[in-house]
């Protein structure tokens, strides 16, 4: 159950900031956004190794700097996955790659479901798709190379989580300073390379900022579930976020929740309910 709160935290953690990055990107060019909130991520997660401590193991810098490379590769992928279309269709193709991968690899570690978690896990998985997927879904038919794209997205997603969930368990947050790092010396690299391209547009500092903050907590949380829960329903539950930022969107922009979505919010709410009782 803690396992399972835990995730649910970092789901709503990683929902929240993706609504402020989005909103932050509005008024900026996206790599601006990550300029400014990939140095608050890693304020935060140094502010927190007084209290939760860090040992800069083999394991801990190795795992870390590979779910540090590809946490940048995924926000490439998306990147490129978002200006080619239709998202619509794609978001749910990179929600469900970035769940289901977790899942077989704990499932290969050897972990197991009750009767309960064997009927919610899917049910997740479908909640998944229902809530990433916006208003026609399906009209407009993506190119391979978009799928391929957004295909790479949700492994590198998939990835991040499960190089954090092999950091050693009595690492601390260094797992999570090491990957920051990389991944925005990696980010950063590729700002100072495209800096022409970046426009003049000043990004939104406190959108920015507070969305690399909530992206650290939510990367804390997915750690401290995955070390005492098992990983194939931790990643799952923290695959929810999307509804997060649907349910942000309603609230704050007033944005218009669809049928699907509905669907796939209550649908979410029960698989919840079926894995807590695992």
């Amino acid at each position: 159950m803690i396992a399972l709160l835990l995730a649910l935290g970092s789901s709503l953690a990683y929902g929240c900031a993706d609504f402020l990055g989005g909103l932050g990107a509005r008024k900026a060019h996206v790599l601006r956004t990550v300029m400014v909130a990939a140095p608050a991520s890693l304020a935060v997660e140094l502010l927190l190794w007084p209290f939760l401590g860090a040992s800069f193991g083999a394991g801990a810098v190795g795992w870390g700097a590979a779910s540090g490379i590809a946490s940048a590769a995924a926000f490439a992928l998306l990147y490129r996955t978002l200006a080619i279309g239709p998202m619509n269709v794609l978001s749910p193709v990179t929600a469900l790659v970035s769940a289901a991968l977790p899942v077989g690899v704990g499932l290969m570690q050897g972990e197991h479901l009750a009767l309960a978690g064997i009927v919610g896990l899917p049910l997740a998985l479908v909640a998944v798709v229902l809530v990433s997927a916006g208003h026609g879904a399906g009209s407009a038919r993506p190119s391979r190379t978009a799928l391929l794209l957004a295909f790479g997205a949700g492994a590198a997603i998939a990835l991040q989580l499960v190089f954090l969930h092999q950091a050693p368990s009595d690492s601390g947050v260094a797992p999570l300073i090491i990957g920051r790092a990389v991944s925005s010396a990696v980010t950063l690299a590729a700002a100072g390379l495209m800096r022409r391209r970046l426009g003049t547009e000043r990004p939104a500092y406190a959108m920015s900022a507070g969305a690399g903050a909530l992206d650290s907590v939510a990367n804390l949380l997915f750690l401290l579930a995955a070390r005492s829960g098992d990983l194939t329903v931790v990643a799952v539950i923290t695959a929810l976020y999307p509804a997060g930022t649907v349910l942000l969107a309603r609230s704050v922009l007033a944005e218009r929740i669809h049928r699907s979505q509905l669907v796939g919010l209550g649908t979410a709410a029960v698989a919840v309910g079926l894995l807590a009782l695992t």
